[in-house]
């Protein structure tokens, strides 16, 4: 960028000149001055008009001006030149590490949709240091935000069954579609099923029409914003202590979360007593289990064996339980 300023100032200063020289040896008005300064720069020669009645001084500095002039235009347009080819070379060297940097994800997270909901997902999942892509229509818009974040991004039309997979659907946890209307949420959900049978889904339905069709579709958990909002309402009117401390937060600025944690085969914690966790030292609370077979003890006591396949329900501070799920999904011993 100080280089294509550099260029843009050399040519505007060099222009100026033209226009004073010209104005103080004939006396022509500024409009064209400006015409004479840049035709004879731009190495196209004078005008000409009145090329004839030139007094001396004013040849003298056509031909300082046209010599300096033939160098100056030539080094600034080689210099753009330079800079667009290195800005596009940028460009794509950046797509494929972030395509890489995607090929690389495992058990990650696809939000489709850059709008306001989709924006806070993100930010949500930034927050948590969870792994995501975002697919977006609005190449402007992601590279503004999404690149200064350093946030994996992807243009297309999510859609579009070519750029669910580019965005690694078969290998994602989870996907949350929240696009502007509910046919594009219909459709990426169909989309998505079909390519992972076993992905999360969440989508957003405007009303109450679209929520049965997206269930029918594949979606595993339907989010009406008014409905869920009236719902949060209601709640802060019953009980609105209980809803502070759940947004209370410790030290470090990391928020209380309640998290669903699948105990993968391997996983260190299996074959343990409750008691004999340490996840009360790491300000961990499990408050249920759900085994695979349905069976769901609420709350657990001390002597009940985790076993594979366990969904513990954790509370804690999002880095303990963040850890956890790390721990337990065999990504971190």
């Amino acid at each position: 960028m100080r280089q294509l300023l550099f260029v843009i100032g050399l040519l505007l200063s060099f222009t100026l000149i033209g226009m004073l020289g010209f104005r103080l040896t004939e006396g022509w008005d500024w409009l064209q001055c400006l015409y004479q300064a840049v035709i004879i720069m731009t190495t196209v020669g004078l005008s000409a008009t009145n090329q004839t009645e030139l007094n001396d001084s004013t040849k003298v500095f056509v031909i300082a001006y046209l010599v300096f002039g033939v160098g100056i235009f030539t080094y600034s347009v080689s210099q753009l030149g330079q800079y667009l080819v290195n800005l596009q070379l940028s460009g794509m060297l950046e797509r494929r590490r972030m395509n890489q940097a995607i090929e690389r994800l495992q058990g990650h997270f696809v939000v489709c949709g850059y709008g306001r909901m989709g924006r806070e997902i993100c930010r949500y999942l930034h927050s948590r240091q969870q792994p995501f892509v975002v697919i977006d229509c609005d190449a402007g818009h992601l590279e503004a935000d999404c690149r200064a974040r350093k946030w994996l991004y992807l243009v297309g039309d999510a859609t579009d069954d070519g750029v669910l997979i580019q965005a690694g659907i078969h290998r994602a946890k989870s996907l949350a579609t929240v696009l502007p209307t509910d046919a594009d949420n219909v459709y990426v959900v169909l989309s998505a099923r079909l390519l992972n049978e076993k992905l999360q889904i969440i989508a957003r339905a405007s009303d109450e029409k679209a929520v049965d069709k997206l269930q029918r579709a594949g979606a595993s958990r339907v989010v009406s914003p008014f409905t869920s909002g009236a719902v949060k309402m209601a709640r802060f009117m019953l009980n609105p202590s209980i809803e502070d401390f759940l947004e209370v937060t410790d030290d470090q600025g990391s928020q209380l979360e309640l998290a669903e944690i699948v105990m993968s085969p391997g996983c260190p914690f299996i074959g343990k007593m409750l008691r004999e966790t340490d996840f009360r030292e790491k300000g961990i609370m499990i408050i249920g289990i759900r085994r695979p077979s349905g069976e769901r003890l609420m709350p657990p006591s001390g002597s009940c064996i985790i076993q594979a396949g366990d969904a513990l329900f954790a509370f804690g501070s999002s880095t303990s339980v963040n850890e956890m799920i790390q721990v337990a999904s065999g990504l971190k011993s």
